[in-house]
């Protein structure tokens, strides 16, 4: 931690409800990481130390767009996701990120991993484990939506088929359709075209949101 100040954060997603999420599970550790901005498809605008960008219904792997994120910053970016399969870790690093973290770890484990990425540190997952308690929120929950059912469905919302909804979450084709049966059973829906409007009246569709704590600037 640079001199005694806390880690400056911006956290990014395409979703609002769960970068807001995500920094509220920061929140008790503001002494050690301030969450400056939250960003829902924009890139970021404040200098920041750290980005951390959850992948939940947004690109992964090789696809994440560093640069563009960083808006000609010089931030680490961090990839936050439950998905730790290995061609998309190693993908994310090609692709510019300094680190990899997944939504297994604790919140305080999510914060010690970031001050080692600040300190210069490359932090990936140590090995792929299934995620039973997954930090933030996504929507859908209050319906009883796991977090992966939600991002199928909001990839469904988006327009994406099965066959490309498992080449972008790298889950089998028999996965996504198992989640979509679930998922479907809990909204009430048959067909994908009821699914994609419940999608759309729930808040599956991308937000395009910028908030800034001016206190922290």
């Amino acid at each position: 931690m640079s001199q005694g100040k806390p880690i400056r954060i911006a956290v990014v997603n395409d979703y609002e409800i769960v970068v807001a999420g995500v920094a509220a599970a920061l929140e008790p550790y503001a002494d050690r990481v301030a969450v400056v901005e939250i960003d829902s498809r924009l890139p970021v605008a404040s200098d920041v130390d750290v980005i951390l960008y959850d992948t939940f219904g947004a690109a992964q792997g090789a696809s994440v767009d560093v640069e563009a994120v960083r808006a000609g910053g010089d931030a680490r970016l961090v990839v936050f996701s439950w998905n730790t399969h290995r061609e998309l870790v190693e993908g994310a690093l090609r692709a510019g990120a300094t680190g990899y973290l997944s939504k297994a770890l604790p919140a305080e484990e999510i914060v010690a991993a970031i001050e080692r990425i600040f300190d210069g540190e490359t932090v990936l997952p140590e090995h792929e484990e299934p995620v039973h308690e997954e930090v933030g929120a996504w929507p859908g929950r209050e319906h009883g939506l796991t977090a992966r059912e939600a991002e199928v469905l909001a990839l469904i919302t988006q327009g994406l088929s099965n066959q490309e909804i498992a080449q972008r979450t790298y889950l089998s084709i028999n996965s996504v359709k198992t989640y979509i049966r679930t998922a479907y059973r809990k909204i009430g829906v048959e067909r994908r075209s009821q699914a994609v409007g419940w999608g759309m009246r729930h808040g599956f569709e991308p937000d395009r949101v910028r908030s800034i704590d001016d206190t922290l600037g």
